[in-house]
């Protein structure tokens, strides 16, 4: 059972961060309750990795600062680095080291024994599998690899959890495996900071969900919050390859009193409705019904899908995440 609780374990006080004139994090506040599983998610360049490499005493921010367990990150860092861990988006590993000697190096950095971190290497590339390998780690998979980085972080049993994109580049399989033991730590009480641009990802882990774009938090809330809040019901997504098609069912679509809101995109080049209505695969049909596709032309694709954090992003910021 998870131990989240009301205190906050990181506080971060207007953070900024400028790259010759260019601003990568521009004014960000939040506040990550102990035990809680955060999510930092937004597309890629949006400053999630700028803002995790201030939080881990990489960077220094222009202004601003972040107290990690009561410890500034501008004047603690030497306390700071002893109670979390760190998996980067970048994969760092000893290539010339097996995969148990990159995991008990760590742990002989943290000070601890050899024989103990032995039992933790083990234990954890169990976990992983990526035990008994005996070749270097540099002949891993990206998949494996990213396991083992992510057994490196956690071998010392950190207070806190950064990651970045954790599962980017791994098959369904060890991505499930991976989320499985992310959930696991949270419910040991394990403080988790993860930063995705997945949304499936963040809708599957998260306590709490800070969505940032051009380096600003743009909302916060639960999984479920956003989505209600700034959602949708359910979408019926077509691409059309003309666009007088889609303005004639744009044009037919505001008699049906279910349909909520659509909206047109441009998604690489295609000519795309987005219809958000009320009611699950009952209301589709009646749509379709209605013959709404039925005088037009050629139609690209259809899919329907339900509300998702997609849509929280698309409605606040009118394109994408992955845009």
């Amino acid at each position: 059972m998870s131990t989240l609780d009301d205190s906050a374990i990181i506080e971060i006080k207007d953070f900024k961060k400028n790259f010759k004139g260019v601003q990568a994090v521009n004014g960000i506040s939040l506040e990550i309750k102990r035990g809680e599983l955060f999510s930092i998610l937004g597309p890629n360049g949006a400053g999630k990795t700028t803002l995790l490499r201030m939080l881990t005493g990489v960077l220094t921010p222009t202004s601003g600062d972040a107290i990690i367990k009561g410890h500034s990150i501008l004047t603690g860092k030497k306390k700071i680095v002893k109670i979390i861990g760190v998996c980067p988006q970048d994969i760092t590993i000893y290539e010339v080291l097996r995969a148990e000697e990159n995991v008990e190096f760590v742990a002989n950095i943290h000070g601890i024994p050899r024989k103990e971190a032995k039992e933790k290497a083990k234990k954890l590339l169990e976990q992983f599998g990526i035990a008994g390998r005996k070749d270097w780690s540099k002949h891993f998979s990206g998949g494996m690899q990213r396991r083992l980085n992510l057994a490196m972080a956690l071998v010392f049993e950190p207070e806190i959890l950064f990651l970045d994109e954790p599962t980017a580049g791994l098959d369904p399989q060890a991505r499930r495996l991976v989320w499985d033991y992310i959930l696991n730590l949270k419910n040991k009480g394990l403080t988790i900071l993860l930063m995705t641009h997945d949304m499936v990802e963040a809708d599957s882990l998260s306590d709490q969900i800070a969505i940032i774009d051009h380096g600003k938090v743009i909302v916060q809330g639960t999984p479920t919050e956003l989505k209600e809040k700034y959602g949708s019901d359910n979408i019926l997504e077509i691409s059309f390859c003309e666009q007088q098609d889609l303005e004639m069912v744009k044009n037919n679509i505001r008699e049906i009193s279910f349909v909520r809101t659509w909206k047109e995109i441009n998604t690489n080049g295609r000519n795309t409705l987005l219809i958000a209505f009320q009611g699950g695969l009952k209301s589709l049909v009646k749509i379709i019904q209605k013959g709404l596709l039925e005088s037009i032309g050629e139609i690209e694709n259809m899919k329907f899908r339900q509300n998702s954090l997609e849509d929280v992003f698309l409605n606040l910021t009118g394109r994408r995440l992955r845009d």
